[in-house]
């Protein structure tokens, strides 16, 4: 359970800390307006965002298993925040997240690391198809601009909520939000090593400025960004009763955070040819969601778009997280009204392109049309669940049939992991 970072060190030299540095501040420049973006669509204040991708990338990069993870907020979570913040209140989803992190440091020390060979492939692929389609409907009023207040966070119950609303469609909103979407797409293939996301965004975000163009800002909804830190504190109304109240919700993150973490550094495993340490990654996982909770932060994990950047971008060992952590407090501390004239719809066009990567439609041939027909039903399940009902019990449900169909078929291996991208 020892960190990467401790190993990698033994051997550090000056030409590896340039590749880390180079490929850190690439990973940040991707980071930031993610984070902002993902802390938004959870009903949550953009700084926590940040403060996230700082404590919680720092945190994981430090103490993990993996060369190459790089942590902070992802899509994963947005269904879960938003919905622990509008039944619990913001001061519930941080004690949710501090339980989370205490138990993923009791799963890491019992060493359950390496169970993630046995949660069914076809789980995981529902509920983040599920995720996918639910973060793409909840920004769809940014998109079009529309007027819609207090938007339900459930699926079936936002759509009327939205179409009710269509009569406020914003021009100007929508056409920011597709050119932002073009430009990420277009830089992906033009310049795949750039932080084409942070381009994207930003020019679409000037050319609201530069035209005073009729669509809110992170600056006009939320107000301005603090350029600090806040003081680290623990959680609130904290009691036996609270915490009961919260379990079945820190559960669920860390069940999240360690699946999405564990697959995110398996994947850099495939991509750079190292192995990863499990235990010590589901350890890290703990650390940063404690400290992302004790800094009033939102869940962490590793985030599997921003690990192939940084491996892509020439990281080679922990030292290139830790430097875009770092990155990102630099430009809160000396940039942060900057940030505020994010325009929404921007932030918008790329949680849509988040979204679409995070489904994997290059799989959708082989997940629905291909394979066992026991895998494909259960994916279809868990789908469903999560979309219909909630995450907690698409997970529950899911889980439990993918256990129960393995242990049908004992004989058969796990089945080896495809290449996401999201």
């Amino acid at each position: 359970m020892k960190p990467k970072l401790l190993t990698t060190l033994r051997t550090y030299s000056l030409s590896l800390f340039a590749s880390d540095v180079i490929a850190g501040v690439t990973v940040a420049m991707v980071a930031m307006p993610l984070s902002l973006a993902i802390a938004i669509a959870s009903g949550a204040d953009p700084a926590t965002g940040i403060v996230t991708a700082i404590i919680g990338g720092f945190l994981i990069s430090a103490l993990g298993g993996s060369r190459v993870q790089i942590g902070g907020p992802t899509g994963a979570f947005i269904v879960v925040v938003y919905d622990v913040i509008a039944q619990h209140g913001y001061d519930g989803l941080v004690l949710a997240t501090f339980m989370a992190g205490v138990i993923l440091l009791l799963a890491g020390a019992m060493r359950a690391g390496r169970l993630i060979a046995y949660v069914p492939e076809a789980v995981v692929n529902g509920f983040t198809i599920g995720i996918a389609i639910i973060i793409a409907s909840s920004q769809l009023n940014d998109l079009f601009g529309l007027g819609a207040h207090n938007v339900p966070a459930a699926f079936l119950e936002k759509a009327p909520v939205l179409w009710e609303a269509r009569g406020s469609f914003n021009g100007a909103a929508f056409a920011i939000g597709v050119m932002t979407i073009f430009l990420i797409v277009v830089l992906r293939r033009l310049a795949p090593k750039a932080p084409g996301l942070i381009v994207a965004v930003a020019a679409t975000s000037a050319f609201v400025a530069l035209f005073a163009l009729p669509t809110d800002t992170i600056a006009s909804r939320f107000g301005a960004l603090p350029n600090h830190l806040p003081a680290p504190s623990l959680p609130e109304a904290l009691s036996y009763a609270r915490v009961l109240e919260l379990a079945p919700s820190a559960l669920v993150i860390a069940f999240l955070a360690g699946v999405e973490s564990l697959l995110s550094a398996m994947v850099a495993d495939k991509i750079s040819g190292g192995k990863h340490r499990p235990n010590a990654e589901v350890l890290a996982q703990g650390a940063a969601n404690i400290g992302s909770a004790l800094f009033g932060g939102l869940p962490a994990t590793g985030a599997i778009a921003r690990t192939a950047t940084n491996i892509r971008a020439g990281g080679k060992t922990p030292v290139a997280g830790l430097v875009h952590a770092v990155t990102i407090l630099v430009v809160m501390l000396l940039a942060a009204p900057l940030a505020g004239y994010l325009a929404m719809p921007a932030l918008a066009g790329l949680l849509m392109i988040t979204a679409w990567n995070m489904s994997e439609p290059q799989n959708w041939k082989s997940y629905f049309l291909e394979g066992r027909l026991s895998d494909r039903a259960l994916l279809i399940v868990t789908l469903v669940l999560t979309v219909a009902t909630d995450l907690t019990i698409a997970i529950g449900v899911g889980v439990s049939l993918g256990l129960a169909i393995r242990l049908q078929r004992r004989h058969v291996p796990p089945a080896e992991w495809r290449m996401p991208e999201r």
